[in-house]
C-alpha cells in the first residue's frame, strides 16, 4: 500500500527519494504560541492513549512474540491471538503444527507459585525444553523452573533458580559470584565449589560492573566442553566513584560506586585468566598486561547474560581467542592463548583513525584452529565486509565479501562447506535499512540473498542449523513468519500476522519516506506520522523525535510495530511527528558513521533540520515556524543540543535524561566517539581569568546556556546510576546564570528508564500542546491503569 503525503510529483511512500530545494530559515524566532482558538478535551487525550502500544498489541493476531528452539529441531512459537497468546508446537520435518497450551491458563497456574499475580501479558518463559513425546514442558519463569504435563495439565515447581547463575553448556554446573570471588554449583546435587580465594573489592572475579551499568552476575565464556571458564580479574581499585542517594523520611540510602569518566588516570582494567576445574581447580593467568574494559561491539565487556564477549573457544575447548581494543578504540588485537600454559601469540592488529567495530550488535570475528584461518570484519574499504586470513602470519588470504553494502552479523559457519551466513543490508532495492540473510563460501563466491522478500528479516536459528524462522516485515506490512532451509527454501508457513482488528480501530501506519542530508548527496531515511484525522487544509506543527547515537539511530527496527512509543499519540494531538536517521548513525557505510566522529554536539541536527525542511517544501500542512523537538538520554543530550545550537527553527524542546556534557558520562562512551580528552594550554578572557578548553568542549550544552529563546523542558531521576543526574544540573546551572526561563522536572527516586512512564510522558504531551498549538491540556485526564 502507498500512503501519499502530497501533490507537487513528489511523494513519500517506501522508495519516494525529496529533492527539493530547501527554503530560507524563518526570520521570526517565537518563544511562545498565541492562545488557539481551538480546543482539547479529555476525549482527544483518550484516543491519543489508545494508538499506545498496550493497547494496540492485542488488535494484532497471529504476531510471533517468542521462539523456543529444540534439540531436535521442533520449535515451540508463542502467538499473540484475540484472547491473548497461545503457544504452538511445529515439526518441521513434517510440516506439521498443533497447539501446545494458553498463555492465560498458564499465567493462572503460575500465580499459585508467585509472590504477586502473573499477567499472561507479561509471561517471559526461558529454557523451555519438552520431553519427545510432547507430554512434558520443563521451562523457567523468573526465579523458578517448573514443569507442565501437557496430558492434564498440571503444573509443578521444580526448584528455586539461585540468583544470577550462569550455567554451563552441559548443564551440569552454575557459576556465581559470592563475596568477590567465583564459586560453581552442582546443579544436581547443590554442592558448591570456590573457585577463586583473593577477591576482594573492587578487585574482584568476573565483576560485572561497567560504571553506568552493574548486575551482581559473573562475565565469563564457558568452554564448550564445560572443563573451563575463561573470565578475568576487574581491577577498579583506584577508580573514580560517583554518588546518589534515595529521597525518603529520614536519612537517605546512599549509593556509591565506581564510575570511570573520559580524560580519567585511572579506568577499569582486566586481567585475563581461565580457570580450568577437572579435578582440582586451578587458575593459568594469562602471560599479558591487563586490557582497558573494552569491546569492539559495545561499551562494555559483557553480553546478555553476562557473556564474555570479544572472546571465542576452539569447539575442542583447547585454544582460546579474544580481542584486545586500546582505550580510545581505534587499534583492536586478535589474540590466542593456551589454556594450560597462559603463553599468548599476538596474531593480527588493526588500527583506525576513528573507532573499530567488529560488527552490528555481535562480533564478526572467528578463528579456526583446525584449519589454520580466520576470518576477521573490517571497515577497510568504507563497508563492513569479511576477510579470510592466516592464522600462524596474519596474513590476508582473501577478501570474502565486497561492494557497497554491509555485512552485519554472522550467523552460521559451515566448515564442512567452507560457507557462512550472514546478515546484511544496502545491498537490496527498498530501504537500505532493511536486512537480509545471505550465504557466501569462503573464496567469495555464490553470495546468494536466502531472503528475498523486500522486507526486514528477522532470523532465529534451529539447534542443528539446517533451519532457520524468519519473520519479515517493514514498518507499514504486517509480518509473515515461514520457516526455510539453509537453502532459502520456505519448509512451511507459521503465521500471516493480522492486522484487521487494528485497521477497524483508526489505526494508520507511519509512512516511509527519503531526504537528501546535509550534503544534499547522502540519501537519508525516516518515519512520519500523521493523525488519523488528517486534514490538508489544516497547518500542523512538526515534531522531531530523535536519538543521536552514534551506536544506534532514531527509527529503531523496519519491522512491523503496531505503535513506536508515543508518535502516533502525538499525531492524533494535532502534530506532524517525523524521525530519520542521521549521518553519525551506523547501518550504512563507515564514513556515514563516522560523519561526527569528534563532535557529538552535532547530534546529525544539520540532517535532521535539512530533511524537514525538504518535507515542508512539498507538504504545505507542515508549519515548520512551529518545530519542536525531543528525545531520551542521548535523545535527551541531542534535543537540548537543538534548541540552543537552532533556536531560529526549534522552538520547544523536551530532554529527558540527557547526557549534556559528555564528560560526565562514562569513559568508554565519550573515548570512543569524542576521542581521549585533551586540555589545551590556558588562554586568558576578556577579564584577564585563565580559561581552559578542552576537545569535549564543542559538544558541552551548558556551555551554549545563554542561546536559549523557546521553551525547554528538562527532566531527570535522581537514581539515575547510567547518566548522572549532574549531567542535567550542569544545564540547569548554566541556564540559571544566563538568567533564562525554562522548566525542570525533578523525579526524586527514579532511574534513567521514565522517558515513556505515564507522568513524564503526560508532561511531554502538555508541554508540547501549550507551546506550539496555544492549548490548555485537560487537567482532567488521567492515563488508565495499563498505561505504567
Amino acid at each position: 500500500m502507498n500512503h501519499t503525503i502530497r501533490r507537487s510529483g513528489v511523494v513519500l511512500f517506501s522508495l519516494a527519494i525529496i529533492q527539493a530545494c530547501s527554503p530560507a530559515p524563518s526570520s521570526e524566532t517565537a518563544t511562545s504560541v498565541a492562545p488557539s482558538l481551538e480546543s482539547i478535551t479529555s476525549a482527544d487525550y483518550e484516543r491519543a492513549q489508545s494508538f499506545l502500544a498496550v493497547n494496540t498489541s492485542d488488535l494484532v493476531q497471529g504476531n510471533i512474540l517468542a521462539q523456543y528452539w529444540q534439540i531436535d529441531d521442533r520449535l515451540i512459537y508463542r502467538r499473540s491471538t484475540q484472547s491473548g497468546s497461545d503457544y504452538i508446537l511445529v515439526d518441521v520435518q513434517t510440516a506439521q503444527k498443533s497447539p501446545l497450551f494458553d498463555a492465560a491458563r498458564l499465567a493462572t497456574e503460575l500465580t499459585v507459585y508467585a509472590d504477586e499475580e502473573v499477567d499472561a501479558n507479561d509471561l517471559s518463559l526461558s529454557r523451555m525444553h519438552l520431553g519427545e513425546a510432547a507430554e512434558r514442558l520443563e521451562f523457567d519463569y523468573e526465579d523458578r523452573s517448573y514443569v507442565l504435563d501437557l496430558s492434564n495439565y498440571t503444573l509443578n515447581q521444580l526448584a528455586e533458580i539461585p540468583f544470577s547463575e550462569f550455567i554451563s553448556p552441559d548443564g551440569g554446573m552454575a557459576a556465581f559470584i559470592d563475596e568477590h570471588n567465583l564459586w560453581v554449583r552442582d546443579t544436581a546435587s547443590n554442592e558448591v565449589t570456590q573457585l577463586t580465594f583473593d577477591g576482594e573489592q573492587d578487585y574482584g572475579y568476573a565483576t560485572n560492573n561497567a560504571g553506568w551499568l552493574r548486575d551482581e552476575g559473573p562475565v565469563l565464556l564457558w568452554s564448550p566442553d564445560s572443563s573451563k571458564i575463561a573470565t578475568f580479574r576487574h581491577d577498579g581499585r583506584n577508580v573514580g566513584e560517583m554518588y546518589l542517594w534515595s529521597t525518603q523520611v529520614g536519612h537517605g540510602e546512599l549509593d556509591a560506586w565506581k564510575y570511570p569518566l573520559p580524560g580519567d588516570d585511572y579506568i577499569f582494567m582486566i586481567e585475563r585468566i581461565v580457570i580450568h576445574l577437572e579435578g582440582e581447580p586451578r587458575i593459568v593467568t594469562l602471560n599479558m598486561l591487563p586490557d582497558p574494559h573494552r569491546s569492539t561491539t559495545s561499551d562494555h565487556i559483557a553480553g546478555r547474560g553476562g557473556v564474555f564477549l570479544d572472546v571465542e573457544w576452539s569447539e575442542d575447548s583447547e585454544t582460546l581467542s579474544f580481542v584486545s581494543s586500546s582505550r580510545d578504540h581505534k587499534i583492536a588485537q586478535l589474540q590466542i592463548a593456551d589454556p594450560e600454559t597462559g603463553e599468548v601469540r599476538p596474531v593480527y592488529l588493526e588500527e583506525v583513525e576513528t573507532y573499530y567495530e567488529s560488527g552490528y550488535n555481535a562480533a564478526n570475528w572467528r578463528v579456526f584452529p583446525e584449519r589454520n584461518e580466520f576470518v576477521w570484519f573490517s571497515e577497510q574499504d568504507n563497508w563492513g565486509h569479511l576477510y579470510l586470513h592466516d592464522l600462524q602470519s596474519g596474513e590476508l588470504k582473501r577478501q570474502i565479501t565486497e561492494g557497497s553494502w554491509a555485512v552485519l552479523q554472522i550467523q552460521q559457519v559451515d566448515l564442512e562447506n567452507r560457507q557462512i551466513y550472514f546478515l546484511g543490508s544496502n545491498r537490496e532495492q527498498g530501504d537500505p535499512y532493511f536486512q537480509y540473510l545471505y550465504r557466501v563460501n569462503f573464496d567469495g563466491s555464490a553470495l546468494t540473498n536466502l531472503t528475498p522478500e523486500i522486507a526486514n528479516h528477522q532470523i532465529s536459528w534451529s539447534e542443528s542449523a539446517e533451519y532457520f524462522s524468519d519473520v519479515y516485515s517493514t514498518p507499514n506490512t504486517a509480518p509473515v513468519s515461514v520457516v526455510r532451509n539453509t537453502a532459502g527454501e520456505t519448509q512451511l508457513v507459521l503465521e500471516e500476522t493480522d492486522i484487521d482488528l487494528l485497521i477497524n480501530s483508526g489505526w494508520v501506519t507511519p509512512i516511509p519516506f527519503s531526504v537528501k542530508a546535509r550534503d544534499q548527496i547522502t540519501d537519508l531515511y525516516g518515519l512520519l506520522y500523521k493523525p488519523s484525522n488528517f486534514d490538508e487544509t489544516k497547518s500542523y506543527p512538526v515534531l522531531n523525535y530523535l536519538y543521536p547515537g552514534p551506536q544506534s539511530g532514531s527509527v529503531g527496527t523496519r519491522s512491523f510495530r503496531a505503535s513506536r512509543n508515543d508518535k502516533q499519540s502525538l499525531a492524533e494531538l494535532g502534530f506532524i511527528v517525523v524521525e530519520l536517521d542521521a549521518m553519525g548513525t551506523p547501518g550504512r557505510s563507515k564514513s556515514f558513521h563516522d560523519a561526527y566522529y569528534g563532535d557529538m554536539g552535532d547530534n546529525g541536527l544539520p540532517d535532521q533540520i535539512e530533511g524537514i525542511r525538504q518535507l515542508g517544501a512539498d507538504n504545505p500542512w507542515m508549519d515548520l515556524d512551529r518545530v519542536g523537538i525531543w528525545g531520551h538520554s542521548g535523545g535527551g543530550f541531542a534535543s537540548t543540543a537543538g534548541i540552543l545550537r537552532y533556536p531560529d527553527f526549534y522552538k520547544v524542546a523536551v530532554s529527558g535524561a540527557g547526557n549534556h556534557d559528555n564528560r560526565n558520562y562514562e569513559d568508554d562512551w565519550g573515548e570512543k566517539w569524542q576521542g581521549l580528552l585533551e586540555t589545551y594550554p590556558e588562554n586568558n578572557s576578556d577579564e584577564g581569568e585563565p580559561v581552559v578548553t578542552t576537545n569535549y568542549d564543542n559538544q558541552a550544552n551548558q556551555l551554549l546556556a545563554a542561546n536559549l529563546e523557546g521553551k525547554l523542558l528538562l527532566a531527570h531521576g535522581m537514581l539515575d546510576t547510567n547518566v548522572h543526574p549532574s549531567s542535567t544540573l550542569l544545564v540547569v546551572e548554566a541556564l540559571i546564570d544566563a538568567d533564562k526561563d525554562f522548566d525542570l522536572v525533578v523525579l526524586p527516586n527514579a532511574s534513567h528508564g521514565f522517558g515513556n512512564r505515564r507522568y513524564f510522558m503526560k508532561r511531554r504531551w502538555d508541554y508540547f500542546l501549550e507551546n506550539l498549538r496555544g492549548l490548555q491540556p485537560p487537567s482532567e485526564f488521567v492515563f488508565a491503569d495499563n498505561v505504567r
